[in-house]
C-alpha cells in the first residue's frame, strides 16, 4: 500500500469544534466519503464517536476522525471552517478531486 499524506485540520476547524463542545459530548468531527451526489462522490460530515480503526487527528482535546475506507479519497486534503454571509460550515479542500459541485459537498476523481 502506498504511503499517503494524511488530511490536515486547520486551527480554525478545531476552534469551531471547541465552540460547539464536541469533545464534552464524547464526539468527534467525522469526515467520510460515500458514493453518490451529483459528481460521483459526496462528503459526509457528522459528529460521531471515534471507532477503533479510525485515523484520529487531535488538537487541544478536540478530534477529527476518518475511516480507513475514506482516507485514500482524502489524502492531503485540508479540513477548515468557513463563515460567510450565506452561512457557516466545515469545508474540505481536496487536491484529489478533479471537479466538484457548486454545493461543495459532491466531487469527482
Amino acid at each position: 500500500m502506498d504511503l499517503q499524506i494524511p488530511p490536515k485540520v486547520t486551527p480554525r476547524a478545531f476552534a469551531r469544534l471547541a465552540e460547539i463542545g464536541a469533545a464534552k459530548e464524547g464526539k468527534a468531527l467525522r469526515i467520510a466519503v460515500d458514493g453518490g451526489g451529483c459528481s460521483g462522490f459526496q462528503y459526509e460530515i457528522t459528529l460521531d464517536a471515534p471507532k477503533d480503526d479510525d485515523l484520529i487527528l487531535e488538537s487541544e482535546g478536540e478530534r477529527v476522525v476518518f475511516d480507513e475506507v475514506s482516507l485514500p479519497f482524502l489524502a492531503a486534503a485540508t479540513i477548515d471552517f468557513s463563515e460567510e454571509l450565506i452561512g457557516a460550515r466545515f469545508v474540505i479542500d481536496n487536491p484529489n478531486a478533479s471537479s466538484s459541485c457548486g454545493c461543495g459537498v459532491s466531487f469527482s476523481m
